[in-house]
């Protein structure tokens, strides 16, 4: 068994389910991620959730009281289980032998486990980098207050469904080749929770929770990328009943930056020089994600060319470290010239002894996975 579910909520074994449900909501109070954000105890507060979803549920506590553990993977087989193979289950074997629901003992519980929830929030390319805390809104399912998640009006309880005496089925006898045979089914009385709600809550109409704007803050870690997910446990909607609340996920999007491209942990951005600069060689400020830098610029630079900026790039995630900032080269040749400007080209040509060029023809465009290409192959 892969847990003590009783030792988790601090119970008897033989405890009712009124005080499992008390035993639940007051650790819950004291362990609630809201209330202690410690990570060891958001733990803790995970185990009694997985702890309350088995124990509150009969069925489920009746496989765990046999051996099984009802939140494995394979549905309850396995070691001490009575699976018959990955995601057949007990409940699967007495279904084939006496029909649906014929594996079913007890009512099923008002109170089940909430759903996931996820919201997506923007974050810059610095919030990316070096992290940031964000305060959010979120429109979920809380307890109500008015009934404490019970869904009986203030003053009322459940009554006892009078269809099938409080069992949360129905059984019937058929003949058969085989003989007499009994099939269990829910009952349509109480929908198989094995109680009734005569006078609903006013405020839940029943169901045991409200919708409520909350308020949270999140830490977004340095070194987050666009579509990354965070999890926050515990923060999702509650569940039917004022059950266990799910997890919230929040969702990255990074927004574009107007000077930089981000791959990976790299960052990339081109600057355009006239061809004076590039080749006299001239410093260019750029502002990077750290502050105004100047990016040396040497004589001679030619077009395609990156000049990296060490550590000034996306922080990692995992480890120490950033990445670079490379600034990409691009150099213009002016494409309408004075007749003074046209005559000082021409003595700088003939300096050169460049009046007529021949110029230098390869085969193709010499690309960078060319210039792979040729590398591997010796050329």
């Amino acid at each position: 068994m892969a847990a003590d579910y009783y030792q988790a909520l601090g119970v008897r074994r033989d405890a009712s389910p009124e005080e499992i449900k008390k035993a639940f909501r007051r650790l819950a109070r004291e362990l609630h991620p809201d209330v202690n954000p410690d990570p060891k105890t958001q733990e803790r507060f995970k185990e009694i959730n997985n702890a309350y979803e088995v124990l509150s549920d009969p069925e489920k506590r009746r496989m765990y009281d046999l051996g099984a553990d009802p939140l494995s993977s394979n549905g309850g087989g396995g070691p001490g289980g009575f699976g018959a193979g990955p995601g057949f289950g007990f409940s699967d074997i007495m279904d084939a032998f006496f029909g649906q629901g014929a594996g079913a003992r007890g009512p099923r519980s008002r109170t089940r486990r909430g759903q996931d929830a996820m919201i997506r929030i923007d974050v810059t390319l610095a919030e990316a980098a070096f992290g940031t805390t964000k305060d959010l809104q979120v429109d979920t399912a809380v307890v109500c207050t008015t009934c404490n998640g019970e869904g009986a009006a203030p003053g009322t309880t459940p009554q006892t469904c009078e269809m099938c005496d409080g069992r949360g089925e129905v059984s019937q006898v058929t003949r058969s080749f085989l003989g007499q045979v009994m099939t269990s089914r829910p009952c349509p009385q109480c929908q198989g929770f094995g109680t009734v709600v005569p006078n609903p809550c006013p405020e839940c109409a029943g169901d045991g929770r409200v919708r409520a704007r909350r308020r949270l803050t999140v830490k977004i870690p340095a070194g987050v990328d666009n579509g990354m997910k965070i999890q926050l446990s515990g923060e999702g909607e509650v569940g039917p009943g004022g059950g266990p609340p799910g997890d919230l996920y929040v969702e990255i999007n990074e927004l574009p930056h107007k000077v930089f491209q981000r791959r990976g942990d790299d960052l990339h951005c081109t600057v355009t020089l006239p061809m004076t600069a590039a080749a006299l060689g001239t410093q260019v400020p750029l502002e990077t994600l750290d502050g105004r830098e100047e990016v040396d610029i040497r004589p001679g630079t030619q077009s395609g060319q990156s000049i990296p900026l060490h550590g000034r790039g996306i922080t990692h995630l995992r480890g120490g470290g950033r990445g670079d900032l490379l600034v990409h080269v691009e150099v213009q040749t002016p494409s309408k010239l004075d007749a003074e400007q046209e005559e000082l080209l021409r003595k700088l040509a003939t300096l050169r002894g460049e009046e007529r060029p021949s110029g230098h023809f390869s085969p193709g465009q010499q690309g960078l996975f060319s210039r792979l290409k040729d590398a591997f192959n010796g050329r």
